[in-house]
């Protein structure tokens, strides 16, 4: 078995106790890993504040040098990182190997970037110069969803703007971030990165802590207003990407058969654990019967089972809270509408067939609840601005889509859709370059593209005559 370490002020160090992983496809224990105390949080946030001047100091040149040099790194490792990644949060190896490539491309997209000072003459004449400067310690909250690109959403960002970090990933997945630190250790300098780990019981030692200036957290809701009013008391900044119920409205002039297949990977992708996944689909009446039967056809076909086997579509869910919230969902989704596929799976493992469920309408919690895991409600509509008005009416508001064949009506529908993104014949489009936030009680800042990037970086005017 595989031995762990967290890393703190680049020394790699056991945990004040462990803790087990497991594998969601078979229930078995992969490895013992290392769980921080609460000192070992303490002092990752300490080695980060003593890396934050020498390190903030550095040219952007270096600093870029310093992505690049991770960047090889997960690459000349990327089939070790991305068999890790399987075993310990479920999804398809093909998957795993595309993930831990995008977070190397993360890394590589940032060092395309600086950071931008502007200059300007004031009304009175006077010259004012605007500098970007780093915040200092960043503490990075991972969910266990996507651990390896989330890694390279939060990180560069920060190294490239100057910031230090602590990360703390999900309890459930920290094998992949625990063996990439590892791995990178030695091109960044001591306490520039630090990891550590939990059971859910540590992330407020980060998120109030004094010495961190700002908490970049991927995550549910309600754990979001947890982790805001926890920073409330030292004003921290928040970068808050939360859950999402994203609708999409299917017009009357869309083939099924066309747009069916690219509607469910919106929703089907990372077995529907994604927080901007389609997870309410509202139909056109006309064509109801048929996209109803078109995704049932897909679901049947999908080929579910343990990732790490060839051919597999659709892995297990990630743990089992989360396996059982999704058979309770199933449950009540059965007593409100009509259920098109057996979710049932007759092996070990946190297993659910893609399930569609047709006839069904708010008021039940798989419309009403971010369900996150493979049940897609299909619901039917017949005037476009009632859909619109029951797409808008979710306090969520991270994605949605329109799918038509007349991309300038969809466009226009989808200006007046309350979300922070949307996406026109699709349901999908995360991309380094694109800024990325939420609506309402989806998220709080930006995260992504040149405009997330300033996120991490605190304003500074210096006025002269």
């Amino acid at each position: 078995m595989r031995i762990f370490k967290l890393l703190i002020d680049g020394r790699l160090e056991d945990g004040d106790s462990t803790m087990e992983v497991l594998n969601p496809a078979t229930e078995e224990v992969i490895s013992v890993c290392p769980r921080s105390s609460k000192e070992q949080v303490e002092r990752a946030v300490a080695a980060a504040k003593a890396a934050f001047p020498a390190w903030s100091q550095f040219s952007i040149t270096q600093r870029k040098s310093v992505l690049g040099r991770v960047a090889n790194i997960i690459e000349d490792n990327l089939d070790e990182l991305a068999r890790i990644l399987t075993e310990e949060q479920g999804k398809p190896l093909a998957e795993s190997l595309g993930e831990t490539s995008a977070t190397a491309a993360y890394f590589r997209y940032y060092m395309t970037l600086d950071i931008p000072n502007t200059s300007k003459t004031d009304l009175m004449g006077r010259r004012i110069e605007y500098h970007r400067k780093p915040l200092g310690v960043v503490g990075a909250i991972v969910p266990w969803n996507f651990p390896m690109v989330l890694i390279g959403m939060k990180v560069p960002p920060a190294l490239l703007t100057g910031n230090t970090l602590v990360v703390k990933p999900s309890p459930t997945t920290p094998l992949t971030t625990l063996r990439l630190f590892e791995l990178i250790r030695e091109v960044v300098p001591a306490g520039v990165l630090n990891v550590v780990t939990d059971q859910n019981d540590l992330g407020s030692v980060l998120t109030a802590h004094p010495d961190v200036r700002m908490i970049s957290f991927t995550g549910s809701t309600a754990t979001g207003r947890k982790v805001m009013a926890n920073g409330a008391e030292t004003l921290k900044r928040m970068t808050l990407e939360l859950g999402g119920n994203d609708a999409a409205i299917v017009l009357e002039d869309v083939d099924p058969k066309q747009a069916a297949p690219k509607i469910f990977a919106g929703a089907f992708q990372n077995n529907g654990q994604v927080c901007g996944a389609l997870k309410r689909l509202y139909v056109h009446e006309s064509i109801y019967d048929e996209m109803c039967s078109e995704l049932a056809a897909i679901a049947d076909k999908a080929a579910v089972g343990n990732g790490l086997e060839q051919g597999i579509e659709l892995g297990p869910l990630q743990n089992k809270m989360q396996f059982e919230k999704i058979k309770e969902i199933i449950k009540d989704a059965q007593s409100h509408g009509t259920l098109l596929n057996n979710p049932k799976v007759s092996q070990k493992g946190y297993f659910v067939r893609p399930t569609i469920v047709r006839d069904i309408a708010e008021g039940s919690r798989l419309v009403d609840e971010e369900q996150f895991g493979p049940v897609l409600p299909v619901l039917k509509f017949t005037d476009v601005e009632e859909a619109l008005q029951r797409a808008n009416a979710s306090a969520y508001g991270l994605a949605g889509s329109v799918w038509s064949s007349d991309v300038d009506r969809a466009k226009n529908l989808a200006r007046r859709m309350d979300t922070g993104s949307v996406f026109i014949n699709r349901h999908t489009g995360v991309s380094p370059d694109i800024a990325y936030c939420g609506a309402k009680q989806s998220g709080v800042g930006i995260e992504m593209g040149e405009e997330g990037l300033l996120e991490l970086t605190q304003l500074q005017g210096i006025l002269s005559d």
